[in-house]
């Protein structure tokens, strides 16, 4: 018997063996799957032009500008707060149960929290109707899981090159309904002016639009989705097992306990029943967490402090933009980033690595940062002109480079999981910790933004704020391999 070889050469020896076709898409299901990233990003996006005119419409600053930013935070972080709380809980549940009812639940929860967000004239209303959104939306982790379950190693990247797609529209519509159908009554007046409705409630109408599409999504869900998760336990008897103390599953921690599939042989995967909480912590799993909440901590900070730097006036530090041009100005990003997505990341993946992308994408965070102080330099010099534009363009293009990040790191997650039947929980417990990420970004980017616009203190507090999140998030990536098969070969090879 050949002696075991060192790890270092695992890997190569295990690639030279696997198959060199690719598999197709099953495009049955995986327009299903592109459908269902659409609500989520469509509302949120939705929202982003009008929030901080909203802040101002209620008084809870009383014309305190300084303090708008420090409400937008709140009302940030309130969501992912409540997804924290629950977003491990649903993905475990989708493992046992099924990812369809999870997603149907999702969807559900979703369309009546942005009627809620609508109909809300107080500060907490809209608080509790972003919370409802975040406790009972899970579909951030269990939509990867079905991704996940219908795709495979060779495939998978080709996935992701086609989900820009469903990110570009719902990103590029969001603002734009946001943008053009906030205060319909005061900005069409010949076709709302009469609606006494719009005009008690001047920020209904596009939220309307968008739970109405999340309700198209609930539908196609309910008809043709095909439930992904092979072995399935009955609710009830998940209840009767939580009342009676026990565990969801027991324990493998042996090679012997664990099932094989056929079908998975040559690819290296193994199936069994979900493992406990304990047995999922691995230092893979750690290590794309940790890399999770970096890029999510950053991502959340900058997506909050662009809109706000756009709205805030040229002497304060931002650009003095109405929503109508925000909504436009973030509609042009998305297009762009799902563009460049569309057409480099597959190259780019199979050129350089998941890993190398990722860190260079994560690296022009720093760049991206710096520019904000630029641009309000230009414009405080010359006004909103050409070069003004111009260095927004490159700031547009740069987190292109942040935008594929997630792609890359989605990559990992399916090989950083310790069996097929844990993807969920996995994923569970990977979007728990960048949820916990994204409480703190928007929460204190927010409070740095606003302190840093206040009499007397640094205005460029809030960029320093940032580039260190950058720096943070540049560290993490080091963790990462070049190429998640990698993961998979180790784990393919301590499972024979």
């Amino acid at each position: 018997m050949i002696a075991r070889q060192d790890d270092e050469e695992i890997p190569f020896l295990h690639r030279a063996e696997q198959p060199t076709t690719k598999t197709p898409l099953p495009w049955d299901q995986f327009w299903i799957v592109l459908l269902l990233e659409m609500p989520d990003l469509l509302s949120s996006h939705t929202l982003t032009p009008f929030i901080p005119q909203l802040i101002r419409d209620i008084g809870v600053t009383n014309g305190d500008e300084s303090q708008v930013g420090h409400y937008v935070g709140i009302l940030q972080s309130s969501y992912y707060v409540a997804h924290a709380l629950t977003v491990f809980h649903w993905s475990q549940l989708s493992d046992h149960i099924g990812r369809k009812p999870v997603m149907l639940i999702a969807l559900s929860a979703l369309s009546v929290s942005m009627f809620l967000f609508g109909l809300s004239k107080t500060f907490l209303g809209l608080v509790v109707s972003r919370v409802v959104c975040g406790a009972f939306d899970p579909s951030i982790g269990v939509i990867k899981s079905v991704l996940m379950d219908i795709t495979d190693a060779t495939n998978m990247p080709n996935a992701y090159n086609y989900m820009p797609l469903t990110w570009m529209t719902a990103n590029a519509v969001g603002p734009l309904i946001g943008g053009s159908l906030s205060r319909p009554a005061d900005r069409f007046p010949d076709i709302f002016g009469r609606s006494e409705l719009l005009k008690t409630y001047p920020y209904l109408l596009p939220c309307s639009v968008s739970a109405f599409f999340t309700l198209i999504a609930w539908l196609a869900t309910y008809f043709c989705l095909k439930e992904s998760v092979s072995t399935r336990t009955p609710l009830w008897k998940l209840i009767k097992r939580r009342f009676l103390r026990q565990s969801y599953s027991k324990p493998h921690r042996t090679s012997s306990s664990i099932i094989v599939d056929p079908g998975e042989a040559n690819s290296g995967e193994v199936q069994s029943k979900p493992l406990p909480l304990r047995d999922l912590l691995t230092s893979r799993v750690l290590s794309i967490t940790a890399n999770y909440a970096t890029t999510g901590l950053l991502q959340a900070a900058f997506a909050l402090v662009q809109p706000l730097f756009f709205a805030t006036s040229i002497e304060l530090g931002g650009l003095s933009l109405d929503p109508p041009r925000i909504g436009a100005l973030l509609a042009a990003q998305s297009v762009a980033h799902g563009i460049c997505q569309l057409l480099f990341f597959t190259r780019l993946h199979d050129r350089f690595g998941a890993g190398a992308v990722y860190f260079t994408g994560v690296s022009f965070g720093i760049p991206i940062v710096i520019l904000f102080p630029v641009i309000n330099a230009l414009a405080r010099a010359y006004g909103i002109g050409m070069a003004v534009w111009l260095c927004v363009a490159v700031q547009f293009i740069l987190k292109t480079s942040l935008f594929m990040c997630y792609s890359c790191l989605a990559l990992f997650v399916r090989t950083a999981a310790p069996n097929r039947a844990s993807v969920g929980a996995t994923s569970g417990i990977i979007q728990t910790v960048a949820a916990l990420a994204k409480i703190f970004g928007p929460a204190s980017a927010a409070s740095v933004f606003s302190y840093s616009l206040q009499e007397g203190h640094n205005t460029w507090l809030i960029y320093y704020f940032l580039i260190a999140i950058a720096f943070l998030a540049v560290g993490a990536a080091l963790l990462l391999p070049r190429d998640p098969s990698v993961w998979e070969d180790h784990r393919a090879y301590h499972c024979e």
